[in-house]
């Protein structure tokens, strides 16, 4: 039965934090809806441009609570279930049912009209990757549920920020000789994002959608071998030499997408997993009923590539997922290094110049030392610094930066980060600023590092970095003096 949704309705969306739900929300609000986004950790959108929209609300929501969640769906005619675990594992497939499950019968209590689910595209059969089996089997539990479920199925999405996108990108610029699974083989139809957010919302005033199982890719069918020739040819690089081998397992595939690029071993395994099927779009349903320019992979990858270049990556893969808060530092032995300085600078500027910490930038001084630590945390599965950042200078609360991640940001007043990197305890960086002067013109800095070993290699890890702490955190806070210093004298040219 097709179901008309009214112009205005209110649209509940849930994985508003993940990358394509960051997109899609303000969109909606663009084309005239009340959004309401069901958000595990409402501060990660606090610095979102479309945060104070009147038209956008932000509720804190756990979808393991079905009697909450209705209470939150209650008044929305349409609800996006946008989330997904990341990760390979019968653990991560089984908690995606449950969630599904809890959240379609929320759905049909709370009386949602329509439920819109984006999962993945790929052949079906025994040959299906685990984490495209499970999409399937989210799907499965959503439309065996009373409310009517409209199921796209995606290739891979193109747009500046995607995992896919960064896996691709940094294969083409770092191997320009690889040795490949025999995947590379493979056909794919990747869609841009701004294709899929047409999709996702033009059928809600699409009645034709409803109940609807619809495959949606881009203009092209290509093999992932040419997806990396027209990334490198993109980027200004010659032709890479790919050799295909039949030895390389899901397993060695990701440990060489995690040694290559930013994305870590756990999340490169379902993705390299999903690589062997051939996802090619076999109904064009969706185009017909939902017309648009779909764009070619050159194009797609020109707007991605041009967006990173702007510093436009409204959101990011790096930036999903739960976020681990300041660390209550209550039992145990936490070894601590702190530093502090006077800057004659206002704490907006030495705040401005906190904002801008790793990525591109760097941490100041001995940023070999730093990188050489990124390499050895990569090495043994961490995420490295190859993360890097999603804006070189705007912070958000939940953002990676480099192998740490902000957990505290308080504007002019805190920042800090708590580390990612593979450590044997827990670790953050904490950054505190006071005015030094009654007119606030100038600011004292406290820099602290505290850790809390875990077991006997924790204490042996803390003494063994100990030598370097000096040059490295000496370093860092007398860069950002400096650095507030030099804004503050071009400020005042």
């Amino acid at each position: 039965m097709e179901v008309v949704i009214a112009p205005g309705s209110r649209i509940a969306v849930t994985g508003a934090t993940g990358y394509v739900g960051t997109r899609l929300v303000p969109r909606l609000a663009a084309a005239g809806y009340r959004v309401r986004c069901l958000v595990r950790s409402p501060r990660k959108l606090v610095d979102r441009p479309w945060y104070a929209d009147p038209a956008i609300e932000v509720v804190e929501a756990n979808l393991d609570n079905e009697a909450t969640l209705i209470e939150q769906l209650r008044g929305c005619d349409v609800a996006y279930f946008l989330v997904h675990s990341m990760q390979a594992g019968k653990q991560f497939a089984e908690q995606d049912r449950q969630l599904a499950a809890t959240f379609a019968a929320a759905c049909a209590a709370a009386g949602v009209k329509r439920i819109i689910y984006l999962g993945g595209l790929g052949e079906s059969g025994e040959r299906l990757s685990e984490h495209l089996a499970s999409r399937r089997e989210v799907e499965q539990v959503l439309m065996a549920g009373t409310v009517p479920v409209t199921t796209f199925r995606a290739a891979m999405i193109i747009g500046s920020g995607s995992a896919s996108f960064e896996i691709l990108r940094y294969l083409a610029e770092r191997l320009p000789v690889m040795i490949a699974p025999r995947w590379v083989s493979t056909e794919s139809q990747p869609i841009s994002i701004r294709n899929v957010l047409h999709y996702l919302i033009t059928a809600i005033d699409t009645p034709e959608t409803t109940g609807r199982l619809l495959q949606i890719g881009g203009a092209d069918v290509v093999r992932y071998d040419e997806l990396l020739q027209i990334m490198a040819a993109a980027r200004g690089l010659r032709k890479r030499i790919i050799i295909s081998v039949p030895v390389l397992t899901p397993f060695l595939s990701a440990l060489w997408i995690h040694l290559v690029t930013p994305i870590g071993a756990r999340v490169a395994r379902p993705l390299a997993e999903g690589l062997r099927n051939r996802v090619v779009v076999d109904d064009d349903a969706a185009a017909r009923l939902m017309p648009q320019e779909l764009l070619g992979v050159k194009e797609s990858i020109r707007i991605a590539l041009d967006a990173e270049a702007r510093s436009d990556i409204e959101s990011s893969w790096s930036a999903a997922g739960p976020i681990a808060g300041d660390p209550d530092w209550a039992g145990g032995h936490v070894f601590q290094d702190s530093r502090d300085t006077l800057i004659d600078a206002p704490p907006a500027i030495v705040f401005e110049v906190l904002m801008r910490l790793g990525g591109k930038q760097g941490w100041f001084r001995y940023n070999q030392l730093w990188k050489l630590r990124g390499l050895m945390d990569r090495l043994v599965g961490g995420p490295g610094t190859r993360r890097g950042r999603r804006d070189p200078d705007r912070l958000s609360w939940g953002e990676a930066v480099d192998f740490w991640r902000v957990v505290e940001l308080q504007p002019q007043q805190r920042l800090t980060l708590r580390a990612e990197m593979r450590v044997p305890g827990v670790a953050v960086l904490d950054f505190a600023l006071t005015p030094a002067t009654a007119d606030a013109l100038a600011t004292r800095l406290v820099q602290t590092a505290r850790f809390r070993p875990l077991g006997l290699y924790g204490l042996l890890y803390w003494y063994l970095v100990l030598p370097f702490h000096k040059p490295v955190f000496d370093g860092l806070i007398d860069g950002i003096r400096s650095a507030a210093l030099a804004i503050k004298k071009e400020k005042e040219t």
